[in-house]
């Protein structure tokens, strides 16, 4: 039985894997920082900056004065991208959400953009459907044009 016990604790130490930490003389750069000023008050109002000597910088200030007393922020970051292009961002962030402004992001086409005249023709056509089932049950006949033809109310 202390024989089974010792076979088992051995098997489970043996099955423990073992992580090699990375040592400090391995290939991770040393990158100073330049600035880290943090300001904070009762009140729940904060800022902060923060620089580094490898370009990225990061600067904020938020206060508490969302609904139910959610913060409320806006700032700034800014980093050299691998290519050498400058990365700058700029963002609120309140009830609304995260709302990022920068350059380098996508933007969506404006609205109104052009809708296809399939789409219009659709549109008509689920109106007109309406319209006739509005007006079912009275003495007249409706009909619907459809895009492909004329379509009218069965007597």
């Amino acid at each position: 039985m202390k024989f089974t016990i010792l076979a088992a604790l051995a098997a489970v130490a043996l099955a423990t894997p073992v992580y090699d930490a990375p040592s400090p003389s391995a290939s991770h750069e040393h990158i100073e920082v330049l600035r880290d000023d943090r300001h904070h008050d009762e009140n729940g109002h904060y800022n902060f900056e923060f620089e580094s000597e490898n370009g990225i910088s990061w600067s904020e200030g938020g206060s508490p004065d969302g609904d139910e007393g959610a913060i409320v922020a806006a700032g700034e970051y800014s980093y050299v991208a691998p290519d050498g292009t400058e990365v700058v961002v700029k963002y609120v962030a309140n009830e609304n959400g995260f709302q990022p402004q920068s350059d380098l992001l996508p933007v969506a086409p404006e609205f109104p953009h052009p809708i296809p005249r399939f789409v219009l023709d659709q549109i008509a056509f689920a109106e007109a459907e309406d319209r006739l089932r509005a007006l079912e049950g009275s003495h007249e006949r409706p009909s619907v044009r459809s895009p492909s033809g004329t379509y009218r109310a069965p007597q």
